[in-house]
């Protein structure tokens, strides 16, 4: 389980096929020596198994249901990568629950910058609206945020200058794709509601 606050922004190094999807090798400034091959890491919103790993570096695995839900299938030498080592007992918890499940591919529409804030607007696939609330907790490539506005067909956040500057949102354009993960009592909540009906 993760909490959504990003704690390094790595790159791929390493992008290589494999039978069953790719494997893929990013570049850390975590110190990973002590880290156990197995354990999960949550890359820009999607929890994956580390398999091998150096003391600032890890290789991990994706299978093809990954490769296309998430964005990992268009990640390149160089792309970076929110990170996120697992939350431990006892650790301060300063997001909101993030599973690393992600629920689907959003699109950024708009980026503006207001004093030295950045407000961001996102189109989320449409089956996921019923689950974007005003106030409510969306992971965005791994990232805890607050919705403040919801339309029709799209959210905007609001990013603190720190947000800006310690994820890879420093570096988004309007036109990038996005996993989203919704909050999971929204998630569990949707699915309760769907099978009441039935």
């Amino acid at each position: 389980m993760f909490t959504g606050i990003v704690t390094d922004v790595g790159a791929v190094t390493a992008v290589e096929p494999t039978n069953q999807g790719r494997r893929l090798t990013v570049q850390t400034a975590h110190d990973l020596i002590e880290a156990s091959i197995g354990a999960s890491i949550a890359c820009s919103g999607i929890c994956l198994t580390m398999v091998d790993r150096g003391r600032d570096w890890f290789s991990a695995e994706a299978s093809e249901e990954t490769l296309d839900c998430t964005t990992l299938g268009r990640w390149q030498v160089g792309t970076p990568i929110n990170l996120e080592r697992p939350m431990r007992a006892g650790d301060e918890f300063g997001g909101h629950i993030v599973q690393g499940h992600v629920d689907g591919v959003g699109t950024i529409v708009g980026i503006e910058a207001v004093g030295d804030s950045h407000r961001v607007r996102f189109q989320p696939p449409r089956e996921l609206m019923p689950m974007i609330a005003p106030k409510g907790s969306v992971a965005v490539d791994g990232v805890s945020l607050t919705v403040n506005e919801v339309g029709d067909s799209w959210f905007e956040v609001n990013l603190i200058p720190h947000t800006w500057a310690n994820t890879t949102f420093r570096s988004s354009a309007p036109g990038a794709h996005v996993n989203l993960e919704v909050d999971v009592l929204a998630r569990y909540a949707a699915q309760i509601l769907h099978w009441s009906q039935r």
